[in-house]
């Protein structure tokens, strides 16, 4: 009496087959991980950032807390609430804005 269960045979065919999907996915995620790379690369290598200017004279008495660019223009904002908005080719103060809360 045999009671031990027979593997199912193996399809040489099927064998085959899988292992040339197994093969080109991992060509494809190859691939895939080579081109992420690229692209990292080509888009930080050349960043330089925004042109700041080179220095920013402030009112006497002012701490700056944050800074933003637009077109023409900067403006920093104090610890005192307040928006000094400067030309940014003359870096001479345009406008001053008091922030008052509601």
């Amino acid at each position: 009496m045999n009671d031990t269960p027979q593997p199912p045979s193996v399809d040489p065919k099927m064998v085959r087959y899988l292992r040339t999907l197994v093969t080109v996915l991992t060509g494809v995620m190859i691939l895939g991980f080579l081109v992420i790379v690229a692209l990292f690369v080509t888009k930080f290598s050349g960043a330089s950032g925004p042109a700041l200017p080179e220095e920013i004279t402030l009112p006497d008495g002012t701490t700056p807390t944050a800074f933003t660019r637009a077109d023409g223009w900067y403006a920093i904002v104090t610890d005192a609430d307040t928006i000094l908005i400067f030309d940014e080719t003359t870096g001479e103060l345009r406008q001053t804005i008091d922030v008052t809360a509601d």
